[in-house]
């Protein structure tokens, strides 16, 4: 039986259409049953991912977490093709997938599997919104440049109140993302710990809490907050939180799941490839000169 292999490339990436055809053709060529998709919505979606053995995700760091997130629900592994900028979850360039996906064919690969997080949105005692996120939840300020009130509770108790810009709830792979840029730790990906990280504290806890494996958090919109706040999801805004909404957010009983090529140790180095200044290029010895 012919193997059913989806792809999934980003509509806005530019280079991730063309990809997308070039190895729709290839698989075709391979005795592969191929799909493609550009438009992410589209009503068969869920039908194709589950009937497909994996999913090829073609863009950046924004096309694998969306492709996660929908692969995540019918327990589908993902390999990711980076036509974007930093491409630190996908496995290989736009340009050097040929040999890549016959590996994949052949058997020549592993499965990482990685945490997710639940977002819950509770208003007035009603769940108004469940979603899945693989980097992280915000709760941060909108427009206006006023901290937030952030009442936060930790397994049912009150922890802090977060006076910030903002709050972030990650994962272990959102600690290499927003969570870093505001001075979170770095957790591998194979924990299954949440980090929770303020973003410009004022006069409030400044500190990053790393919680126990299957920690839950709460994050009550206090009465005193004198701004808007939004609630974020994987970099998508999903809705905007009034006083006394509650947030909960813990570790999802879903997975995502990548398959790798690399070494299994590959995380350090392919992050400090991005994070370290590149080797300067090499020095000339200066010229000896003899006196005349």
């Amino acid at each position: 039986m012919s193997k059913r292999i989806g792809i999934l490339a980003h509509p806005l990436r530019p280079g991730a259409g063309p990809v997308g055809e070039s190895l729709l053709e290839a698989l075709k060529a391979c005795g592969c049953n191929p799909w493609l998709r550009t438009g992410w919505e589209d009503d068969d979606i869920g039908e194709l991912v589950a009937a497909s053995q994996f999913v090829i995700a073609i863009g950046g760091d924004g096309a694998m977490l969306r492709a996660a997130r929908i692969c995540a629900t019918y327990d589908v592994p993902v390999f990711g093709i980076n036509t974007g900028h930093l491409g630190f979850l996908t496995e290989v360039g736009g340009e050097e997938w040929e040999a890549p996906i016959q590996h994949i064919l052949d058997g020549k690969y592993w499965i990482e599997s990685r945490m997710m997080i639940r977002c819950e949105l509770n208003r007035a005692g009603v769940r108004t919104f469940i979603g899945e996120a693989l980097n992280d939840v915000v709760i941060s300020r909108g427009a206006v440049a006023r901290s937030v009130l952030l009442e936060t509770y930790i397994d049912n108790g009150w922890a802090t109140t977060y006076n910030a810009d903002g709050l972030i709830i990650a994962t272990p792979t959102g600690s290499t993302a927003y969570a870093l840029a505001v001075g979170g730790p770095i957790l591998p990906p194979e924990l299954k710990n949440i980090l929770v990280v303020p973003v410009a504290p004022h006069l409030s806890m400044d500190r990053p809490m790393v919680l126990s494996e299957g920690a839950t958090v709460e994050i009550k919109v206090s009465p005193e907050t004198q701004t808007d706040v939004i609630l974020t999801v994987d970099g998508e805004q999903l809705a905007e939180l009034f006083e006394e909404d509650s947030v909960i957010v813990r570790a999802s009983e879903r997975l995502s799941r990548f398959i790798r090529l690399r070494d299994r140790n590959y995380f350090y180095r392919s992050l400090l490839d991005r994070l370290e200044p590149r080797m300067p290029p090499a020095r000339r010895e200066p010229e000896k000169r003899t006196l005349s």
